[in-house]
């Protein structure tokens, strides 16, 4: 891992840090366990309503903007017989009954337990968006990339996607800038409560969040 760019407090606690990745080896090797009849009972429902694939796979940046495959279940239906989203716009109609439970119980995003456990993303974190995002961001949105992206995260639990892009980023890069294990444990805390409430899943007339363009521009496109 090279901290040669970072200025975070991840580059600055290393004790907490490795405190942080033990945490997240042990959680989600457990949470994989212990949710593995959630796991496969939701891949046999996706399998029986939806057919293949089960699960939603696309690369993300992660720290440093490195690209990783995030993975997910699958939540719509297809457009051409892939898994690539040719038309967002179409997002809410191919929507199934299945993915908007699964969206509404975060459910659909366990599989990213996964991605903690090999060392893609952490429990905490800012949540990964799209590759296409990057040359997008203001210099400072961008600063979130200085920590491992997160299942859940500080902007997760101030609102999710009720939020605007611009309120989501500095509630990033707060975190970025004051991160410590205490902070950790309340955000996963408060995404159990959530979670628990159903808070924040959709924004306005999206399916999740309107696609970032560009500090305060957005479209109608769909973009978790």
């Amino acid at each position: 891992m090279n901290l040669s760019n970072l200025t975070s407090q991840w580059a600055r606690k290393p004790i907490q840090r490795w405190i942080k990745r033990s945490v997240d080896i042990a959680a989600s090797a457990a949470g994989l366990a212990v949710l593995s009849p959630v796991l496969l009972g939701v891949a046999a429902a996706i399998r029986t309503t939806m057919g293949s694939p089960v699960f939603f796979r696309q690369r993300r940046p992660g720290l440093n903007d490195e690209p990783f495959e995030l993975l997910k279940f699958r939540t719509m239906t297809l457009d051409h017989g892939d898994d690539t989203r040719v038309d967002p716009s179409t997002d809410a109609v191919r929507l199934t009954a299945l993915g908007s439970f699964l969206r509404t119980w975060s459910l659909d995003e366990l599989p990213q337990l996964y991605n903690v456990f090999v060392g893609d993303m952490s429990l905490i974190g800012p949540r990964p968006l799209l590759l296409q995002y990057l040359p997008r961001y203001s210099q400072e949105q961008r600063r979130r990339h200085q920590m491992p992206p997160g299942i859940t995260g500080w902007a997760q639990i101030h609102g999710r996607n009720a939020l605007s892009w611009d309120q989501k980023f500095a509630l990033d890069v707060w975190y970025i800038d004051h991160w410590n294990l205490w902070i950790d444990a309340k955000t996963l805390l408060s995404t159990f409560l959530h979670v628990v409430r159903r808070d924040g899943v959709s924004s306005n007339n999206h399916v999740t969040m309107p696609e970032f363009m560009g500090p305060n521009l957005t479209s109608s496109a769909n973009a978790r």
